[in-house]
């Protein structure tokens, strides 16, 4: 069973306090950027098979794709910046699309939070699991 995420919204704030933490910097305009890019979405808005996502990281796998359970690096810098190996990516697959398609949770270390992006990193959810 999955917990709900310690924070509903990630903002510029934690931006910056997490670039600062791990010894970085942040701008105002990527603190901005983060802050315009994550939202949140309610748990029960989410599309079917992003739910089989979730429940096969939950379940530790298998997954259908090997990619999934790799790094991701957040090299858009769309999410707030966190040192090495803080996020992994898995696929949510897109029913009739020959390849993996644009649909992903993006997962925090220890699953404090989940994020799914329908556009491919462009932007970020926070899932509320609260609703």
């Amino acid at each position: 069973m999955r917990f709900p995420p310690r924070a509903t919204r990630i903002g510029a704030a934690a931006a910056l306090l997490s670039a600062l933490l791990v010894g970085g910097t942040v701008s105002a305009t990527t603190a901005d950027a983060a802050a315009d890019s994550v939202g949140s979405i309610c748990y029960n808005s989410l599309p079917s098979q992003a739910h089989d996502t979730l429940d096969l990281i939950a379940k530790g796998g298998p997954y259908p794709y090997s990619q999934d359970g790799t790094v991701f690096t957040n090299k858009e810098g769309v999410l707030p910046s966190q040192s090495s190996g803080y996020y992994h990516e898995y696929t949510v697959i897109t029913p009739g699309s020959p390849t993996r398609g644009a649909r992903r949770i993006v997962t925090g270390e220890q699953s404090q939070e989940d994020y799914y992006t329908s556009d491919h990193y462009a932007t970020f959810n926070l899932i509320d699991f609260s609703c």
